[in-house]
């Protein structure tokens, strides 16, 4: 038997601002009582012994550190790669008045 009645989804939706159908009605009233049904069955089996997960599996962090090395960008060949670059920095179009 369904848990939200027709009426309780047309009261939502009105709550809402949101114009369904009668279709629409019934359909959500289905669709609302189905995920509530599976949330029940969830938590029949889920226990206080159990952790929360976010993951079934741990995660581990795949980053490296962030070390400073030796290697140096060759600026001729970064600025060589830009649109535009004046007294070794990179130009941009200004975009604010000046004040």
């Amino acid at each position: 038997m369904s848990k939200f009645s027709n009426d309780e989804v047309a009261r939502l939706a009105d709550l809402a601002r949101i114009s369904l159908t009668q279709e629409e009605i019934e359909q959500f009233a289905g669709e609302l009582s189905t995920i509530s049904d599976a949330m029940e069955k969830v938590s029949a089996v889920a226990a206080s012994d159990i952790p929360a997960t976010s993951h079934p599996m741990p995660l581990t962090n795949v980053w490296r550190e962030d070390e400073v090395g030796d290697e140096k960008l060759d600026l001729d060949l970064v600025f060589a790669s830009a649109p535009a670059c004046e007294d070794g920095k990179f130009a941009v179009p200004q975009i604010l008045g000046e004040e």
